[in-house]
């Protein structure tokens, strides 16, 4: 059955195959029920969380079946030199027929192991959260629901409804969010949410060329670019218990500043060309 979600959420529209935005604040959408979706492949990726990985793999088994008939679950260990790869190999051992894990020899970083998730996904609808438990399995039944609506967008990004993140942390996101809307027209409320929903058939021939912290960015910018529909919907945020966060290290900042211009200055010399390069981001599916 599905299951209900009661808060109520202010949703953000937008046709970006008009390049038109529909911010309707005045209008909240009621999320009544979450909509069980035939198909759903699952990936979190996974980089030193040997505190979160079998909660949330877990969770997953249990919630899962309330959003989808069929579903697979996917750990992206990144590189990770705690416990995590032994869990993940555990986990898929003890759950056959529903976990995977796609293990990365050395940190890539969270783009390459965003990458390896789409990759590895079998199925027509593919979704992610982090691997940090800041967000439940169960608010991507507020993604299904939306993708259900009578407009049915491409993809629906999350955004933190409140973000229960440290106050510099937010200031980064702010300042991130306005030079995406300024360089690249990108009108997304909460750029780097880690709770999205794709149609896989949106993100066919889609080619990414970051493996660090501005690959959702660019997968966004790339997907508006190709005309893709968007919708936004709130979803909520809570503290980690476990682990520690590394999105705010100055390397992984740099890292994304770097790649956001490498884009930028590409697309002023060829926009064409510059949209075209990086990887394809899917594997074969099903």
């Amino acid at each position: 059955m599905a299951q209900p979600i009661r808060q109520r959420d202010i949703t953000h529209d937008w046709d970006i195959r008009r390049g038109a935005v529909r911010e309707d604040t005045d209008t909240i959408t009621v999320m009544t029920e979450a909509t069980r979706v035939a198909h759903l492949s699952y990936f979190f990726p996974a980089h030193n969380e040997e505190a979160n990985l079998e909660g949330l793999v877990a969770e997953a088994i249990e919630t899962l079946p309330t959003l989808a008939e069929t579903f697979e679950i996917i750990a992206v260990d990144d590189g990770s030199k705690d416990r995590t790869p032994e869990i993940a190999d555990d986990l898929a051992a003890r759950y056959p027929d529903v976990v995977r894990v796609v293990h990365h020899p050395t940190n890539y970083g969270y783009g390459a192991a965003l990458r390896s998730g789409f990759a590895a996904a079998r199925y027509d609808l593919v979704a992610f959260t982090d691997g940090d438990r800041q967000f439940k399995v169960l608010d991507i039944g507020r993604l299904t629901a939306r993708l259900a609506q009578a407009d049915h967008p491409d993809v629906v990004v999350g955004f933190r409804i409140k973000r229960a993140d440290p106050a510099v942390r937010i200031l980064y996101a702010r300042a991130y969010r306005f030079a995406n809307r300024l360089f690249f027209g990108l009108r997304v409320t909460d750029v780097d949410c880690a709770c999205k929903l794709f149609r896989r058939e949106a993100l066919e021939g889609t080619a990414v060329g970051s493996d660090g912290a501005f690959f959702s960015a660019e997968l966004l910018i790339k997907l508006q670019a190709a005309g893709r529909s968007v919708a936004e919907v709130g979803v909520p945020h809570y503290s980690r218990t476990a682990g520690s966060a590394t999105g705010a290290k100055p390397q992984v900042i740099l890292r994304a500043v770097r790649d956001f211009w490498r884009l930028r200055l590409r697309m002023w010399v060829n926009r064409k060309r510059a949209l075209r390069r990086g990887t394809t981001i899917l594997g074969g599916g099903a």
